[in-house]
């Protein structure tokens, strides 16, 4: 029987795991794109458009982040850290889309820069 629940446990981890894996590889590529799109804003006359759709995406990958983190801590009863690093990127891309919406690019560019960066090495240590 207890080898039944330590089987299904780390059958829950491991699936919760991938979840985790794919939701920073997907706000990873979605900060991405809005790198790609803010060139564009730039350059084109539907960067704008493009701009603020990807930044919905990407809050809402943000918020897939955060959900996919409380799923892979919650069966397992692992480390909750994964789901501080989650809420705190999510409190960083609100600020980013505030500092958007406010045309303050000073702060915004910066820290869209900042967010690719702790994305890219969160998805490294998955």
């Amino acid at each position: 029987m207890a080898t039944q629940m330590t089987t299904a446990t780390a059958n829950a981890q491991r699936g919760g795991s991938s979840f985790l894996r794919i939701a920073i590889a997907l706000q990873t590529l979605t900060i991405f794109l809005q790198a790609v799109s803010a060139g564009l804003l730039l350059t084109a006359h539907y960067g704008e458009t493009l701009h603020s759709v990807g930044a919905r995406v990407m809050y809402g990958a943000s918020m897939l982040y955060v959900l996919a983190a409380v799923l892979a801590w919650k069966p397992g009863g692992g480390s909750p850290r994964p789901v501080w690093h989650a809420t705190g990127f999510l409190a960083l891309a609100s600020i980013q889309v505030v500092l958007g919406i406010a045309h303050v690019p000073s702060v915004h560019l910066p820290l869209g820069v900042l967010m690719f960066g702790l994305s890219v090495l969160a998805l490294a240590r998955r």
